[in-house]
């Protein structure tokens, strides 16, 4: 020990230091362990590597089985004139050039961003304003039925939605009786069979369905906002208002981001409502992509034009939603 203290002279001054030296000392496996461990950890990091890429392996076989290579397939037939039964002609961008040009196919595509207004600005809207009476409500009894009886439409197959829903449209449905009963009898119309009225009604189906879905997840972001913020601006005599837009809006920036997302996406390739609800009728009123490319594809076998009609719906869906989460990323740094 005493030549320790002599070669660690200085253990008053770095006594982390002398420690190191006198384990160094006593142990003498130390120093090599101390080498050994970084060739170690880097063995142990490629091991758990290995494991979790063989964990992804059947999920990513999966997607790329059935997300991937039908993408990739769907591009192929987009340059062919194809029946999906007998020979295939390649027509290169002719395709292309039909959904940019037809009436009809721009129609749905217009049709579409107008279901935006109903599928995403409306639910995202009204799911706001309710999580924020919700909360500002004591949680108990009538908070977890609100958001149960909200969350219901959620859960319910789009399909059965619009079967029930076109029932209450029709002419001696729910909302024409309701309409009587209140006075606005002259309203009364079979709102689905009116070329005005569908596609809204249509829309206020989509709303109906994905406000239940705003209304949770915001009222789940606003639980994480500091409350203390909220006591900061009540406490400099702020009001209701600017409450909400102060402290509230700011902080569900991202979950706001990924509602549009959603709705967004919704909207853009909406097919269950419609095609139980009105097939796009009457006319082309509620003609949008999905029931355009199942009709290209399925009804008049032009497998080619409905690749491409697809390929452009995706780029579609992308151009929009792609800078809303760019965005939303940007605002956040």
């Amino acid at each position: 020990m005493s030549s320790l203290r002599s070669r660690s002279g200085d253990d008053t001054t770095y006594p982390a230091l002398s420690a190191r030296r006198v384990a160094r000392d006593l142990v003498p496996g130390a120093a090599a362990e101390q080498t050994v461990r970084p060739s170690a950890r880097l063995r142990t990091g490629g091991r758990a590597g290995r494991i979790g890429w063989l964990l992804v392996a059947p999920a990513l076989l999966f997607y790329a089985a059935f997300v991937l290579w039908p993408l990739l397939q769907g591009v192929q037939y987009s340059f062919y004139d194809w029946n999906g039964i007998g020979p295939s002609t390649w027509v290169g961008l002719a395709n292309y050039v039909t959904v940019f040009t037809d009436p009809d196919l721009l129609g749905a595509i217009r049709n579409a961003f107008v279901l935006i207004a109903f599928f995403t600005v409306i639910p995202v809207t009204a799911g706001l304003v309710l999580a924020t009476l919700i909360r500002s409500v004591r949680a108990g009894f009538f908070s977890s039925v609100s958001q149960t009886i909200l969350f219901l439409p959620q859960i319910i197959p789009l399909a059965a939605a619009g079967i029930a829903w076109s029932w209450m449209y029709a002419q001696t449905g729910a909302v024409n009786q309701i309409l009587g009963w209140i006075g606005l009898g002259r309203l009364a119309r079979p709102w689905l069979g009116d070329y005005q009225t569908a596609l809204p009604a249509v829309g206020l189906i989509g709303s109906w369905t994905l406000t239940g879905l705003c209304t949770v997840l915001l009222l789940t972001g606003i639980g994480k906002i500091d409350a203390s913020l909220y006591e900061a601006v009540r406490l400099d005599g702020a009001g209701w208002w600017r409450e909400f837009f102060t402290i509230t809006v700011p902080g569900l920036r991202q979950e706001l981001a990924v509602l549009v997302t959603i709705t967004i996406i919704a909207a853009l390739s909406s097919f269950d409502i419609i095609y139980t609800t009105t097939l796009g009728g009457p006319g082309r009123a509620t003609l949008v992509p999905g029931i355009s490319i199942y009709r290209i594809g399925f009804t008049q076998s032009e497998v080619g034009l409905a690749s491409a009609f697809g390929i452009v719906l995706m780029i579609l869906v992308l151009a929009v939603v792609l800078p809303i989460q760019r965005l939303s990323k940007v605002r956040d740094k």
